[in-house]
């Protein structure tokens, strides 16, 4: 099965001339679901992951369901002031603005090996604050994987270094 399929284009979403790629008709379809965790599991080479951090909110879909395969736990990454006890946060800058992302600080021990995991690899900027966060807390990042790449935004450059793959890629 081509995952493409699976993937609704929406044209002008959030506004004229974005191609938007609704990933969530992916999740929706079991045998879609199932190929996508299987052949980003298949992509791993068999290396050991001992952590799955996936960056709030279509990370954790993806991210809990490959921490399963995988036998990792998982550790959510979410916009500051969600998290319940002490944090470590990491700010990143926007086309227009900041955000920031945050784990508890004993989310992940040291030497720990991490796969970093969201829907979607555009600017890289999200993922890139995901993989600072995993190495102040000193994790080990061992890969970073997406469903979905869209290759003229420049993401995977912002993440050079990195073992980075993507299931689909546009």
């Amino acid at each position: 099965m081509d995952l493409k399929d699976s993937i609704r284009t929406i044209p002008d979403f959030p506004k004229a001339g974005i191609i938007f790629r609704d990933v969530t008709t992916l999740f929706k379809d079991p045998a879609a679901y199932k190929q996508l965790v299987d052949s980003i599991v298949e992509s791993l080479g068999g290396q050991r992951i001992d952590v799955v951090v996936g960056p709030e909110a279509r990370g954790f879909v993806l991210g809990s369901a490959l921490a399963y395969a995988l036998g990792a736990g998982f550790v959510l990454a979410r916009k500051p002031g969600k998290l319940p006890c002490k944090t470590i946060r990491h700010e990143y800058a926007l086309e227009y603005g900041s955000d920031a992302l945050e784990i508890h600080t004993d989310a992940i021990k040291p030497g720990e090996r991490v796969l970093v995991v969201d829907d979607l690899l555009a600017t890289g900027g999200t993922a890139l604050a995901t993989i600072r966060l995993v190495e102040q807390a000193g994790g080990k990042v061992a890969a970073a994987r997406f469903a979905i790449e869209l290759s003229d935004l420049g993401g995977r450059e912002l993440l050079r270094g990195y073992d980075v793959n993507a299931a689909v890629c546009y």
